[in-house]
């Protein structure tokens, strides 16, 4: 039998599978009912485009009180639409909060739990042909859909491939450690393998990523008619490490006397003044977002389409000992850890004549809610089981008839890991898996000051016992402490 170890050997086979299934699943699923889709109701179904930053802080941004980096395309977009004060990433690190966003599902029940090499085996896990991405939900309601930028879903390049998982369209990595650099010399164009030619990743030389998929992105909404709805998951890389932008993108930031952060190269081929180029590239990110915005108004589609914007995990840059940017807010910790400033992420979306201008809402809700409510507005229900549920009511200014979690859960197993976290209603719970409990109140202890556990027995006693049925096991990923397998 021909080992599958590349899209190219699995894209038809592969893909009649999940046809197949799909296929079975709508006949055998009796709470789905059959969908008859009018063409004029098609062509006014709302578009959906979400734009996913990549470790940027729910501090970064001006309307969530940055003074430092300037982000106006993305505070005006707040004074136009909705910000979600309590909107909670899929995981701490950047995969499996992706898995959650496309398939709907808590780190508790997802496929893919931890980045790639942090499972038992040392191999990665990848989206499988059985998971059911928001862009499959889409396609039934006749959308186009594209992905631009990082995918990170397919280490092993076949089932996992976006092209397989409902994207008509994709341009961008399908494994993480290609999204590590800005100067990539190949990267992906659905299931082939392009050269970018000029490109030299170790130098900094050639065309930077950020052009490329924003560039891309544009030519994407080009290409869309008015017989579709179309569906764009704009995962873009900035402000992840390496830091690095072209040098005359750093002049607002290069003369104000900022203290010197020295960075160093090795890996991650970073640019020395980490202040300046961090800024840069948040600023630059707020830029491009703007050229979408602006897209959207020059195509007459701006008041049919739905924006929403947020970041992937918690800040990375920031040093929690020596704070320059405060890219975590009022909040305890960054990326890989359970407390909030790990896990609570900027959000805003807008949606001209649907969206109330300048609102905000305390609503809680994550990632795995993005598919039922993508759903919703498509007007289709999720085909498969899962945890999330729509936030449509609280985006549109009907909280009066928003349904709430009864809680959230995470779980992660990188270096101080297993740890898992609980969050209902105002209590936080952070589990050091084997070793100690921490409770707090968020209400009362938004940064996570002041551990209460002894002080409330019997709300431990309750969220423990929650704990215990908030995950499935997974044989890749049991709560067990792991070393990473080079």
């Amino acid at each position: 039998m021909k080992k599958r170890n590349t899209i190219s050997n699995t894209t038809n086979a592969l893909g009649k599978m999940k046809i197949f299934s799909i296929c079975v699943a709508l006949i055998f699923c009796s709470n789905i009912s059959a969908q008859s889709i009018d063409k004029g109701a098609e062509r006014s179904k709302p578009n959906i485009i979400f734009i996913l930053a990549d470790d940027l802080g729910y501090g970064d941004v001006g309307f969530n009180g940055q003074d430092k980096i300037k982000t106006p395309v993305l505070d005006k977009m707040a004074t136009e639409g909705i910000v979600f004060n309590r909107h909670y990433a899929g995981s701490a690190v950047c995969g499996p909060s992706r898995a959650s966003l496309m398939t709907g599902m808590h780190t508790g029940n997802s496929s893919v739990r931890e980045n790639p090499k942090w499972t038992k085996s040392g191999q990665p896990v990848d989206l499988s042909l059985n998971d059911v991405t928001v862009a499959e939900e889409l396609k039934r309601a006749d959308y186009n859909t594209g992905i631009i930028g990082k995918w990170g879903l397919s280490e092993n390049l076949n089932e996992g491939a976006p092209n397989l998982q409902g994207f008509d369209y994709f341009y961008g990595f399908n494994k993480h450690k290609s999204a590590h650099h800005y100067y990539p010399e190949t990267i992906w164009e659905n299931d082939k393998l392009i050269t970018i030619e000029g490109n030299v990743t170790q130098d900094k030389i050639g065309t930077y990523s950020q052009d490329l998929f924003t560039d891309k992105a544009l030519a994407f909404l080009d290409n869309q008619t008015s017989e579709k709805p179309f569906f764009l998951y704009l995962a873009y890389t900035i402000p992840h490490f390496e830091l690095t932008i072209p040098e005359d993108q750093k002049a607002q930031y290069s003369n104000l006397n900022w203290p010197l952060r020295k960075m160093k190269m090795a890996h991650y081929r970073h640019d020395e003044n980490g202040h300046v180029t961090y800024a840069s590239m948040v600023s630059r990110l707020d830029k491009d977002v703007g050229r979408i915005l602006n897209k959207l108004i020059e195509m007459g589609v701006d008041d049919n389409t739905l924006v929403v914007f947020t970041s992937d995990n918690g800040h990375e840059y920031d040093n929690l000992k020596d704070e320059f940017f405060d890219s975590n807010g009022i909040y305890r910790g960054k990326k890989r850890d359970l407390y909030e400033g790990g896990l609570r992420m900027p959000f805003v979306a807008r949606w001209p004549n649907k969206i109330k201008p300048g609102s905000a809402t305390n609503h809680v809700s994550a990632f795995w809610d993005f598919l039922p409510t993508a759903c919703d507005i498509a007007g289709v229900k999720p085909t498969a089981k899962i945890n999330g549920m729509s936030y449509l009511p609280a985006l549109t200014n009907a909280e009066n008839i928003q349904k709430n979690h009864d809680y959230l859960y995470w779980e992660f197993n990188e270096k101080r890991g297993p740890m898992q976290a609980l969050l209902k209603d105002d209590w936080k719970l952070v589990h050091f898996v084997n070793k100690h409990y921490e409770l707090y109140n968020l209400k009362n202890d938004p940064s996570e000051l002041n551990e209460i556990s002894s002080q409330h027995p019997d709300i431990l006693k309750q969220l423990k016992a929650v704990l215990q049925i908030a995950r499935t096991e997974h044989p890749e990923f049991p709560l067990i402490k792991k070393e990473l397998k080079k």
